[in-house]
Parts: structure tokens; sequence; C-alpha cells
């Protein structure tokens, strides 16, 4: 029974996305000829391939943005390390995460936009791909995708699964469980970010034998680091020698008022202080920093290649892609995302891995499992603070007293060193026994 209504919801998915298509499809030419999309590109996201498929079976990563690619590439290599006859496909929504991910991405990796959740685009990908099996990283739960997988035998994995509050709520509603658990039912494997996580798929209906558990991803992500890679900072690096640096990362809009008022009290107790603010979005660094240059106030901004010249106090980041090599400049970490309310947190991690003291707000969101695993292993690895005044206090603690700064340092590089140890093995492990031994035999 439940089965038959996720069914009959889902045809009415089917026919509003069709219905819809001709709008997307407008659309998505509309924010080609704006230069918002790739002029060339833009056309993957109906399906229409830019590039031959190789033969032999196909393993296709499914990623939506930057954060959630870099956790697929380290299985990626992984997968490549033990399937080496294994062809691989990697798609992200924006061409953005593609420009970050080029340089990392293993050699014979194909990347491609993801097709639209339209039926038209849905079929035309298959078709053309025809995937052995697809890794879904976090939350893409699109009803035609992945009951389309299944139409066509494609075995479904979900990777670091996880749900916000409000979708969990929206998915439980009476009208919409019929789909998720039929969609949920699809899967081959799903691992779950936590506990937490995994009760809200079993409570979508998941079936319980699938959901197995192997640790976070976005903890391989700290551990992908080059030191080449790393070459272009040694200048800024030089630039910031005998400063007190640190650095407000990810920070959403609204957050910025929170981070300059920090450094104008800063400022007032220390002379040689650098701010270093990376917004979320380049757009809005761009807009701080004139903002900032309209006020009078001495900054540099990263895309102009301008240096930290005596004077200047504000450097401003707005480009993409750069915070895991930032993480190595500053000793402090302040993660964004989490002093305004609505909003999320972001990923620890590779301020973590850099050895930074690590202190973000409040509103974590589903980081939430990250505080906590981390300060379980070392309750001094991240610190969450209410607000302006508190983090102007402990930020001023940690430039004075060198002590409880690199025991903060110390704590943060430990709980890492933990937590990631073996990630991707069991994830690859659960991949293998799950999903390929039996679509990859």
């Amino acid at each position: 029974m439940a089965t038959a209504k996720g069914m009959l919801v889902y045809r009415a998915y089917r026919a509003l996305t069709c219905g819809l298509s001709p709008l997307l499809r407008l659309h998505l030419r509309w924010r080609a000829a704006r230069g918002v999309d790739h002029p060339l590109r833009w056309a993957e996201r109906l399906g229409r391939a830019s590039l031959p498929r190789p033969p032999g079976p196909l393993l296709w990563f499914h990623a939506v943005s930057l954060g959630e690619a870099m956790a697929a590439i380290s299985v990626i290599k992984h997968c490549l390390q033990k399937r080496p006859e294994v062809n691989i496909l990697l798609t992200t929504t924006r061409m953005s995460a593609f420009e970050v991910l080029e340089d990392q991405l293993p050699s014979g990796v194909l990347h491609q936009l993801a097709p639209l959740d339209t039926p038209a685009a849905i079929d035309a990908f298959f078709g053309y791909w025809k995937p052995n099996a697809i890794m879904i990283v976090e939350s893409e739960l699109w009803p035609n995708l992945i009951v389309g997988a299944s139409e066509n035998g494609v075995a479904l994995a979900l990777l670091n699964a996880r749900m916000s509050a409000k979708s969990f709520e929206r998915w439980s509603r009476p009208f919409l469980l019929p789909l998720i658990s039929l969609m949920l039912s699809k899967f081959s494997l799903i691992i779950p970010l936590s506990n937490v996580q995994a009760v809200h798929f079993q409570l979508l209906q998941a079936p319980p034998l699938v959901i197995n558990f192997s640790g976070d991803l976005k903890y391989a992500v700290g551990e992908c680091y080059s030191s080449k890679e790393g070459v272009t900072f040694e200048g800024l690096k030089a630039q910031l020698a005998h400063k007190k640096v640190w650095m407000a990362s990810s920070i959403h809009r609204g957050e910025e008022e929170v981070m300059l008022g920090i450094h104008k009290h800063l400022m007032q107790m220390h002379h040689d202080v650098v701010s270093i603010i990376v917004p979320r979005y380049p757009e809005h660094g761009r807009e701080i920093y004139q903002e900032l240059k309209k006020g009078g106030y001495n900054v540099a901004l990263r895309s102009q290649h301008e240096k930290l010249e005596p004077g200047t106090n504000i450097y401003i980041v707005d480009t993409l892609g750069e915070l895991r090599h930032l993480y190595r400049l500053t000793p402090i970490a302040v993660i964004g995302g989490s002093f305004v309310p609505g909003l999320a947190g972001h990923n620890m991690s590779e301020a973590a891995a850099a050895g930074c003291a690590i202190l973000t707000g409040l509103h974590v969101g589903h980081f939430s499992h990250m505080v906590f695993q981390m300060q379980k292993v070392n309750p001094l690895s991240v610190l969450q603070v209410s607000g302006h005044d508190e983090l102007v206090e402990v930020l001023h603690k940690l430039f004075t007293d060198a002590q409880v700064l690199k025991e903060r340092r110390v704590a943060a590089r430990q709980a890492f060193n933990a937590l990631s140890g073996g990630v991707v093995g069991k994830v690859w492990n659960l991949i293998e026994s799950h999903v390929l031994r039996w679509f990859l035999c």
C-alpha cells in the first residue's frame, strides 16, 4: 500500500517536472547568457553529454557543490586504487566547483554538470552514460533521478547521508512520506553522518539493513593537501609574519558586521592585528571590500593580488577553494555560518587538520555532530561562543596567552587525527560489499 501511494505521488511529481521542462530550459539559457552558467556547457544540465563515454563499467559520483565534491574525491582516489578498471564520472551542479577541483581530480576522471531532475534530462543522461552505480554525497534526493536509476537497474548509495531539520520535517508530512519511503527503498547502501541522521532515515522508512556507519567523510577533506599547491601562499605567509593573525572563514551575509566589529575592538587592544575575512561566496567578498574602501579602511583583496602593505590590517579573500591553504597561515580560525540565527555552520575539519585553534558560533546545524565528536576527543578542540563580546574576549586571550593558544591548536589537530583515520577505507569496504559485488561482478 505504501509503495502504491509513493508511486502515485511520484507520477504527480514526474508530470509536474515534465510540464516545467520548457521553462527550466529557458532559465538555463538565460543564466548562460548572463554569464552565471558556462556558455558552452550549460546544456549538460539537460542530460546532453559533452564527453565520450569510455567502454567498461562506470561509477557515477554526484556532489552538489565544492565541499561534497571534495569528500567524493577522497573516495574516488581510493576507488581507482582498488578498481583501476572502473571509469569514474563526477557531476556537480555548479561549474565553479569543477573549476576549483579540476587540478585535484585524478587523471581519467570525467566531469559533467549534473542533469536537472526532469524526465527528459534524466532519461538522456542514463541513456548516454549507462552508469552501473551512483554514489550520491550527502543530501541530493531527487525523485526522477532515484526512480530512474532503479528502473535502469543502477545501484544507489548515499554517502555521508544527512538531512536538515527542515527537510526531515517536510519529508515527514503525510503527503510526502510515501514518496521519500519509495525513494529510500531503492538504495542498496545508506551511510548516515551520525546516529541522529540514521534515526531520521529510519523514521522515513529506509530499509534498516542498508543503513551502515563509517565516520564522517568531511574529515577526509582535511587530509587533501599538497605542499606544491601551497607554494603561491609563501608571499602572503611572509607578509603575515610577526602579526597577530585570525581568520573568519565561510561567513554569510550579516556575519561580516559581527566580524568587522570584532576587528575594530581587537585593533584597540593590539596594533599588529591582521583579520582575514573569507566570505562563503566570492561576490560577497568583493562587496565587503568596496564598502571598506569607501569607509576609508586600508584593505587588501586576494583576487587582485594586493599585498598587506604597512597599515593594511584587513585581508579579504574573494576566491574559491583556498581555505585549506589559508588555514595554514593563521593560528586561529573562526568558522562562520554560525553567528546568525537560521544558519547551519560549516566544516571544521580543514581548520583542525591545519592545527588551528577553532572557534564557532552556536548556530551550527548538523555540524553539531562534528563539534560533539571533536570535543569528545579533546574538550579544547572546538570552542563555541555566544556572539560578539565573548568572541572578542576569547581572541584577546589567545593573542596574549601563548600556552592557551598552543593547547587549543594541539587539541584540534589531535581530534582530527583521531576522527579521520580509516574513514575512506571504511566507506569503500561498505561500497564493495553492498554495491559493487552485486553490480560489478
